[in-house]
C-alpha cells in the first residue's frame, strides 16, 4: 500500500521554541489501498469523514503558528484517522477498542461496520502507526535536546451533539474542553490555557474527552515533557458536520497563539 500523500509532516518552528502543535485528525485523505478494505460506499464514507474529521484544525494551528512568537513546531497528520488513529494505544490498553475504534477502526461513529470481520490491523499499524509514533517521539526528543523541555499541545475538535461512539459523552460539552494528564499537565500549563481561551467561552476539563498525547517512550517517565489536549466544540468555528469554517476560526487561532506565547 503506497500512500497517495506523505503520512505526516513536521513543520519547523523556531529553534528556541519548546512547543509542538500536534494535529492528528484534520485530514480526509485515504490511500486507495486502504480504501479497498473499507466496506462503506463512497457516499457513506464521505458522511463518516464529515463526522469523524476534526475539520479545519490544521488551519487553526497554521494561523496560530503564524501569530505566535517564537513560532511553534507543528506535527500534522496528512491522512485520515480512518487509516490509523495515531492517538490510540496500539494494544489492549486502548478502551476505544470496545466500540471498534482502536488504532485501526472497524466501526463507524454510529456503530456501523467500517471494515469487515477478521480484518487484520497489523499491516496498517506497521505501515502508518509505527512510523508516525517514531517520528513524533523524535520531534519531542529534538525539543528536549534543544531547549530542555517539550510542550505538546494537541489540537482537536468535537461535535456539538454527542455521537454514538463516545464512551464518556454524557457530561458537559463546553466551547473548549481541556484534556489533561496527571503526570504531564502541570498546573501552570492548564492555567495558561484557561486564560488564553477565556474569550471563546467556558473552558471545561476532561469532558467529553480526556487525556493528552505523549509519545510512549516519554509517557509517565519524563516530567520535562508537558502536554495538553485542546478540544474545540465545532459550532464555535464551523458548520456541522463537515462544513466550511466561519468567523470563529480566527478568534480560536488567536487564542491558541496566546497559549503558545504563554508557555514558550
Amino acid at each position: 500500500m503506497t500512500p497517495a500523500a506523505p503520512s505526516f509532516a513536521l513543520l519547523p518552528g523556531a529553534a528556541a521554541s519548546p512547543v509542538i502543535l500536534h494535529v492528528p485528525h484534520s485530514a480526509r485523505e485515504i490511500p486507495a489501498g486502504v480504501r479497498a478494505d473499507i466496506v462503506l460506499d463512497d457516499a457513506a464514507l464521505e458522511r463518516e469523514l464529515d463526522h469523524i474529521t476534526d475539520a479545519h484544525t490544521a488551519r487553526i494551528a497554521e494561523e496560530a503558528a503564524r501569530l505566535a512568537a517564537p513560532t511553534p513546531w507543528r506535527f500534522v497528520n496528512r491522512l485520515s484517522r480512518l487509516v490509523v488513529d495515531p492517538e490510540r494505544f496500539p494494544d489492549e490498553r486502548e478502551e476505544m477498542r470496545a466500540v471498534g475504534m482502536g488504532a485501526v477502526y472497524t466501526r463507524t461513529t454510529h456503530g456501523e461496520v467500517l471494515r469487515g470481520d477478521g480484518h487484520d490491523p497489523g499491516p496498517l499499524v506497521e505501515r502508518y502507526f509505527g512510523p508516525y509514533a517514531d517520528a513524533m517521539a523524535e520531534a519531542v526528543r529534538e525539543r528536549l535536546a534543544a531547549v530542555g523541555r517539550a510542550v505538546v499541545v494537541d489540537v482537536h475538535s468535537y461535535p456539538t451533539e454527542r455521537l454514538p461512539y463516545e464512551l464518556h459523552g454524557a457530561g458537559p460539552r463546553p466551547p473548549v474542553c481541556l484534556g489533561t494528564d496527571a503526570f504531564h499537565t502541570p498546573p501552570e500549563l492548564l492555567a495558561a490555557a484557561r486564560a488564553a481561551f477565556a474569550g471563546i467561552g467556558e473552558t471545561g476539563l476532561d469532558s467529553p474527552f480526556a487525556g493528552t498525547y505523549v509519545p510512549l517512550e516519554h509517557y509517565g517517565r519524563e516530567p520535562a515533557v508537558s502536554a495538553l489536549m485542546v478540544e474545540i466544540r465545532r459550532d464555535t468555528y464551523m458548520s456541522e458536520p463537515g462544513g466550511p469554517a466561519g468567523a470563529g476560526l480566527p478568534r480560536l487561532a488567536s487564542a491558541l497563539a496566546a497559549l503558545v506565547d504563554a508557555v514558550s
